[in-house]
């Protein structure tokens, strides 16, 4: 593998021109495809095998057109306090705004409240349904203008006028503001780092090729395989983060073998063959996380996974062929401005921030190991109590119309009114072969009973379909879409399903958004286990390839583990139980996003194997190389201390910018990556991780002889490379004449 690399960098840093204009070819020719490729499908969220689904598809089935997914807005006029709504002036007011909502080309219906009996029994609140003809994706920028216009002139009456619904949208997301905040840290974080603004800048400067090739292959392919609008959110994240740090890593490994006294054409050579083998394989640890994400069987999960995945593998190249070429344009000029004045390079410091911390934890490794353990085990302890749900428009800022309009519908028409029910009925067995009248009493007979279910507030009336074997009608709560009480009617209402269907020969099934959620949630929570062990047991066996140790992937392994487990438990502190909400500007706490335990071990196992690899397989090289345990582990940290750090920090602002977003799904996806990388960078690859190698000492490089046997040999930390190298080499030549020779090519 090294020898393999060392071969690739050298080419590149020969034939540089020709690698830069092949990756521009490149990004030319998906970026056309992306322009001519037909717009990004919007197929909505799926999840095949969960009884909420099959509801919804039988409705599809059996409802043809009904069901379609046209985008919705719910408008909802409360009157001054002290009056009603029904009173005459408040009741034009409101027959006037439904005339005005219902006045654009894209509108399908809009329904006074009136006449649909949607007036709350104190007569003070009252709402309009608004329907389109085409998904909220779809809706041009005229009719979302007419929307607001009508709400606005409805407000002008003295009503209070709010809207929610998929018509609402806001469109937040990540991305915007929130790269720019990342990419903005991470040139501070590496200027610093590197003290050079050129290699500060490279990394930077590939990272953004990457994901520009990466986002366009994404919108070029987005037509023939189905992909939605969302699926690039992912990879962009992850394809910028990792896309800087396996670069940095390079750059780093490039100024060091500059410093040893290598021409720039051998230093990016072993640049690239040890650093490189490095990346390599902490991206195929990223690639598995991701690809490992089609075990939850989520479609969209799926792809966002694949997706994401080809960006990292983008990003590895990118590292191992570009930055190379790229360090042959300009080999001085990613050097320290110090070291290019003077004309030669000094190399690390024997004794560093690294190497302190490092004696540190070696001369007490057990105290070390103890306070690392219990600290992040105390964070782990919330995660007992996780809830998971899908927040809705209950989560939003008090600030947003749509927040605004879910309270005030709770308030008139109960907690329960903005997450109904919906049953399906399938009366086409028993009950429809003796009779349109018994399919009726049927579904009559299942609707009284479920009515009369606790919890239950009102049924609406069945709605039949056009054969009359399928029927549909709405339940609603007593208590809110997102509350326990909620999904224990739910599964009261499921349970009763068997005695129902003996009794009247036809079956039901509950659907709804509000259901939905519900087994979402049971889902991802069933899909977690396997998923963990799947990606664990893989990258364990990818470790044993790398450090060909069987302690050391298991030690990576738990540790990781830890760090996900106290950053849910952080998420939870924060986000369902309310403390410190504030300070990110959280104002309704409630269950954890159900997809975000997912995320974050997928995303978060990836990354922490990045920084176990990095960090650990120079402490591999060393120990290969003859040092001791302890010498290795010093000597580790020595080299990669302040680049894992760096490569940290970049993580982290990428992630926590995030949490300026106004959605507070956005904001706890992007505090939960945040803890998850500071808690596994900081305190288990920095301080769990070298206490246990102490502890353990030559243990930890311990393999059994049959296992050494049966494993490949890949030369992972270039042992061979540096032997051959390491034969005395004329003073590093950082002169201007090298800079003019650069130029010349």
């Amino acid at each position: 593998m090294a020898e393999f690399l060392y071969r690739v960098g050298r080419l590149a840093f020969r034939r540089r021109w020709y690698v830069a204009l092949v990756w521009a070819a490149v990004l030319a020719a998906v970026g056309l495809g992306a322009l001519k490729a037909p717009g990004a499908a919007d197929e909505g969220f799926s999840m095949p095998g969960i009884e909420s689904q099959k509801a919804f598809d039988l409705m599809e089935e059996r409802f043809p057109g009904a069901t379609a997914d046209g985008a919705t807005a719910r408008v909802v006029f409360v009157a001054p306090k002290g009056e009603k709504v029904t009173a005459a002036d408040h009741r034009k007011a409101v027959e006037s705004a439904v005339a005005d909502l219902a006045d654009g080309s894209q509108v399908a219906s809009a329904v006074d409240p009136f006449q649909a009996k949607a007036v709350s029994k104190d007569g003070t609140t009252a709402y309009a349904t608004v329907t389109y003809k085409v998904a909220s994706n779809d809706l041009t920028d005229a009719s979302k203008s007419q929307l607001l216009k009508a709400l606005d002139t409805a407000r002008d009456t003295g009503l209070t006028v709010e809207a929610g619904g998929t018509a609402m949208g806001d469109g937040a997301g990540a991305g915007g503001s929130a790269e720019v905040i990342g990419i903005a840290i991470a040139a501070v974080v590496l200027l610093v780092t590197f003290g050079s603004l050129a290699a500060a800048g490279l990394p930077l400067l590939t990272a953004i090729a990457g994901v520009g090739v990466s986002m366009a292959t994404i919108l070029a392919l987005s037509h023939p395989l189905g992909l939605s609008t969302t699926t690039g959110t992912l990879a962009m994240m992850l394809g910028l983060a990792v896309g800087i740090d396996y670069a940095l890593f390079v750059v780093s490994r490039y100024r060091e073998e500059r410093a040893k006294g290598r021409e720039p054409g051998e230093a990016t050579a072993l640049a690239v063959g040890t650093a490189g083998s490095a990346v390599v394989f902490a991206g195929l640890t990223v690639v598995i996380a991701l690809a490992g994400l089609t075990v939850v069987g989520i479609p969209m999960l799926t792809k966002m996974g694949l997706a994401a995945a080809g960006a990292v593998v983008v990003g590895v190249l990118i590292a191992l062929t570009l930055v190379p070429a790229f360090l042959g344009f300009w080999p001085n000029a990613v050097l320290r401005r110090k070291d290019r004045k003077r004309g030669r390079i000094e190399e690390e410091p024997k004794d560093n921030g690294g190497t302190r911390w490092a004696r540190f934890v070696l001369r007490r490794p057990l105290p070390v190991l103890i306070l690392g353990v219990v600290g992040l085990g105390a964070l782990a302890v919330p995660m007992t109590s996780l809830q998971l749900g899908m927040p809705g428009d209950e989560a939003k800022s008090t600030s947003t119309t749509q927040r605004r309009a879910y309270d005030a519908l709770a308030e008139g028409f109960g907690p329960g009114f903005n997450g109904p029910l919906t049953v399906v009925v399938d009366a086409k067995g028993d009950a429809t072969a003796k009779g349109d009248a018994d399919a009726k009493a049927a579904v009559s007979t299942i609707s009284r009973k479920i009515g009369a279910t606790e919890g239950v507030v009102s049924v609406s009336p069945a709605r039949f379909n056009e054969t009359g074997d399928t029927a549909v009608f709405s339940v609603v709560p007593s208590t809110a879409p997102t509350s326990e009480r909620t999904k224990d009617l739910v599964t009261t209402i499921r349970d009763a399903r068997p005695a129902l269907e003996s009794g009247t020969g036809a079956t039901f099934e509950v659907t709804g958004s509000t259901a939905m959620n519900i087994d979402i949630a049971d889902k991802v929570q069933s899909a977690l286990v396997p998923y963990l062990i799947v990606v664990v047991g893989l990258a364990i066996v990818l470790l044993l390839v790398v450090f060909r140790s069987l302690l050391v992937p298991l030690k990576a392994a738990l540790g990781f583990l830890l760090s996900v487990l106290a950053s849910l438990g952080a998420v939870v502190v924060v986000f369902q139980e309310g403390h410190g909400a504030s300070l990110l500007g959280v104002e309704t706490t409630g269950p954890i996003m159900s997809l975000m335990p997912i995320f974050l071990v997928g995303i978060v196992f990836g990354l922490a194997m990045d920084y176990e690899v990095f960090l650990v397989s120079r402490m591999r090289e060393a120990y290969v190389h003859g040092e001791t345990p302890a010498q290795a582990v010093t000597s580790g940290f020595r080299h990669s201390a302040r680049v894992v750090t760096a490569a940290a920090l970049i993580m982290i602002a990428v992630f926590a910018g995030f949490m300026g977003e106004s959605d507070s799904m956005i904001k706890m996806i992007g505090f939960g990556l945040a803890s998850a990388v500071l808690l596994d960078a900081f305190v288990v690859r920095m301080a769990i991780v070298p206490a246990v190698l102490a502890l353990l000492g030559d243990k930890a490089w311990w393999l059994p002889s049959w296992l050494d046997r049966i494993l490949p040999r890949l030369d992972v930390e270039g042992e061979a490379l540096t032997r051959a190298a390491d034969t005395p080499a004329p003073a590093p030549a950082a002169s201007p004449s090298a800079d003019q020779d650069a130029v010349r090519v």
